[in-house]
């Protein structure tokens, strides 16, 4: 399974992030391949406590969905809601520079993938989470969004 604990992973996303550019087109949803690479970078900083998400567990998504978003062999579907502090149309960081907000998220995925980086123990939607399952859902969280970009 892939994860950004393993460095060859790591190495694959960010390849592929350096394939998007700003014109960029979608295969599917609302985001521009700009928004795309802000709502990315949101989505580490609440991972690793620098921005807040708001609760939207169950018992349903912290178990079976949880396992099944993590650890079964399939891609993401399209069209997943995101919470709203990291939704483009809402709260999510609006789009600056092109290339600065790819250094930004280079450099946090840089951040998080530090053998001493700790994550919030809680993802909003998952519940209770380890590094190991934070560094998983991090690999596969940019695969849906490259792929989104076909990258």
């Amino acid at each position: 399974m892939k994860t950004l604990a393993r460095r060859e992973d790591k190495a694959e996303v960010l390849r592929r992030l350096r394939q998007v550019r700003p014109g960029t087109a979608r295969k599917w949803g609302r985001m521009s391949a700009h928004q795309m690479v802000c709502h990315l970078t949101d989505s580490f900083r609440f991972a690793i406590g620098q921005k807040p998400a708001s609760e939207a567990s169950s018992i349903l998504t912290r178990t079976i969905v949880k396992w099944i978003a993590l650890y079964a062999p399939m891609q993401w579907p399209a069209g997943t809601k995101t919470r709203p502090e990291v939704d483009q149309e809402r709260g999510g960081t609006p789009p600056a520079d092109f290339a600065a907000d790819v250094a930004r998220l280079e450099h946090i995925v840089e951040l998080v993938t530090a053998n001493a980086r700790e994550f919030v123990p809680r993802h909003p939607i998952f519940g209770a989470m380890s590094k190991s399952d934070w560094l998983r859902w991090s690999y596969l969280h940019m695969d849906h969004h490259l792929r989104q970009f076909g990258a």
